[in-house]
């Protein structure tokens, strides 16, 4: 029977900005949508597995196929093509087997079909959503004359813009069955490097924010629905997830299947799970540290 291991993670607080290149007029936007009857901010599940790759780059733990070169604004590929994914003992890559890929290419005579190569992602990501409601703030900013070729085009006047600001925390929610990896222990890889995320955003201006968890609960379980995205919220400066615990006392999750670190530790709720058998732990490094234990046994 597969094991699935699902995640739900909430970052540190911090000052979202300028996180994708787009604008309304001379304002750089915020991406948004109505969550539970109300405007949160989000960050897209891409702009998270952008990261994700940046980092196992830069871990050296295994190579991956594609590096981001930030000269030129594009990927550097090893293997382009997928080649190594045709033998069964092929050379493959860490980034291709957690996150997919895919190719196509157009038919080369009318009335036929194309070429596609695809390996879906076996490491699921949601997208981030805010914690607390988006109250509109935006700041007023000025560049100075010439600071830019586009604000010298605007001669000796300061060239004014906005750019919209969210002060909050975001969770967001994986989902793997290492079964389903060409290399099992990649799956831990991943994990740590989850827990190791910093900037996560979009264009050239990347907002520094601190992406990595400020709390999260693992589930390692063989039932194959995930249970608990979503179920952080925030009340005052409190992070809480009762909805986890009820999902637990109507029998839906085992607690025993939750490891829970961070900041969610100090909370009632946590202490109530970690009485119906849920390990808990004051660091997300030493949550993870267990769930990956978990994995190898």
């Amino acid at each position: 029977m597969s094991r699935h291991l699902f995640a739900n993670i909430v970052t540190y607080h911090g000052t979202a900005a300028n996180n994708r290149g787009e604008t309304d007029g001379n304002v750089t936007t915020l991406q948004k949508l109505l969550w539970q009857g109300q405007v949160h901010t989000t960050v897209s599940a891409e702009a998270v597995r952008f990261a994700l790759r940046l980092r196992l780059a830069s871990s050296k733990s295994e190579e991956t196929n594609r590096k981001w070169d930030e000269a030129t604004r594009t990927n550097t590929w090893q293997d382009h093509q997928f080649k190594g994914w045709e033998k069964e003992n092929g050379n493959t890559y860490i980034d291709d087997d957690l996150l997919g890929y895919m190719t196509a290419e157009a038919a080369k005579d009318e009335g036929k079909a194309g070429n596609a190569n695809i390996r879906r992602a076996v490491l699921e990501v949601t997208r981030a959503i805010s914690l607390l409601p988006w109250s509109g703030d935006v700041t007023f900013n000025a560049a100075s004359p010439g600071a830019t070729p586009s604000a010298a085009k605007k001669g000796n006047n300061p060239v004014p813009y906005g750019t919209e600001l969210h002060a909050t925390r975001y969770q967001y929610g994986i989902a793997l069955t290492p079964e389903r990896l060409h290399k099992k222990n990649r799956a831990e890889t991943a994990i740590t490097a989850l827990c190791e995320l910093a900037q996560v955003a979009g264009n050239h201006g990347r907002f520094l924010y601190d992406f990595s968890p400020e709390s999260v609960v693992f589930r390692l379980t063989d039932d194959p629905a995930p249970r608990l995205l979503y179920v952080f919220e925030q009340k005052d400066q409190t992070v809480d997830a009762p909805l986890l615990l009820n999902r637990v006392e109507a029998g839906d999750i085992k607690a025993k299947e939750l490891v829970i670190g961070g900041n969610f530790a100090t909370t009632e709720t946590a202490k109530k799970l970690r009485e119906k058998g849920a390990k808990v732990f004051p660091g997300v490094k030493n949550a993870a540290e267990e769930i990956v234990s978990k994995l190898k046994g």
